[in-house]
């Protein structure tokens, strides 16, 4: 990965999409319309099985559209699966309950330094085009008086990522959870990711990828900001 030199934005939140003008205008212009992923109030009225049925037609109907021969052995059990692929892995964090309790510890041991937790691995889904980013994700806190298992930083993330996303919003996402997990303002986070509706279709660069950071707290000071880059920057080689 190429060494990484970001600039915080501050993104502001807006739930009002006059701002955007006409959609048709914007064409293949990258937006993003909300920090918190649109939802609609019945979000979660039917059951997952209820809608894995409703997809599984809908998708039948576009592959039907698309002169697909659904008799074909290899074609017919396409709708299900992709159903089930949406439901139950790719999207599953639309539901707030597929988030695991994220676990704390006491700080015994009075760890006052930064956490480093780099090389997140990214698979997740652009809400333009429904084709996949894939990245990586750095996330850092300065601890205080609780601590995070690590396995949950990553569980944060995935649960995220599992939704139609922007990632911007997926990185002020991630640190917004942090710090209503950890008490703590001190959080931070970077996404180097590639996404293939630039890659594969549209203009097709296959080369450029997207970084966004997000920087709380004690994060905002240069000097930590720095120590955070040097971490994220910093060859790490294993033999396992």
């Amino acid at each position: 990965m190429d060494k990484i030199e970001v600039k915080n934005h501050e993104i502001q939140n807006t739930n009002n999409l006059n701002f955007m003008g006409n959609i048709k205008d914007i064409g293949e212009d990258h937006w993003m319309s909300t920090i918190e992923t649109p939802l609609k109030k019945d979000a979660f009225e039917l059951s997952d099985q209820q809608k894995i049925d409703q997809i599984a037609k809908h998708f039948r109907s576009i592959m039907d559209l698309l002169g697909l021969d659904l008799r074909d052995d290899s074609l017919k059990g396409t709708p299900e699966r992709v159903a089930k692929m949406y439901v139950n892995e790719l999207f599953n964090g639309l539901n707030p309950k597929s988030l695991s309790k994220v676990s704390l510890f006491e700080n015994n041991y009075n760890y006052n330094g930064m956490l480093v937790e780099k090389d997140i691995e990214l698979y997740s889904t652009c809400e333009h085009h429904f084709v996949p980013i894939i990245g990586k994700v750095h996330v850092a806190y300065i601890a205080k008086d609780k601590i995070i298992g690590l396995s949950k930083i990553n569980r944060i993330v995935q649960h995220f990522s599992k939704r139609p996303q922007v990632q911007e919003r997926l990185t002020i996402q991630v640190v917004k959870k942090l710090i209503e997990s950890l008490g703590t303002e001190d959080v931070a986070c970077i996404i180097e990711a590639k996404h293939l509706c630039v890659n594969m279709r549209g203009v097709r660069d296959t080369k450029s990828s997207t970084i966004t950071a997000q920087y709380s707290g004690t994060f905002n000071k240069q000097e930590v900001k720095e120590e955070f880059l040097n971490h994220v920057n910093l060859e790490s080689n294993f033999d396992f």
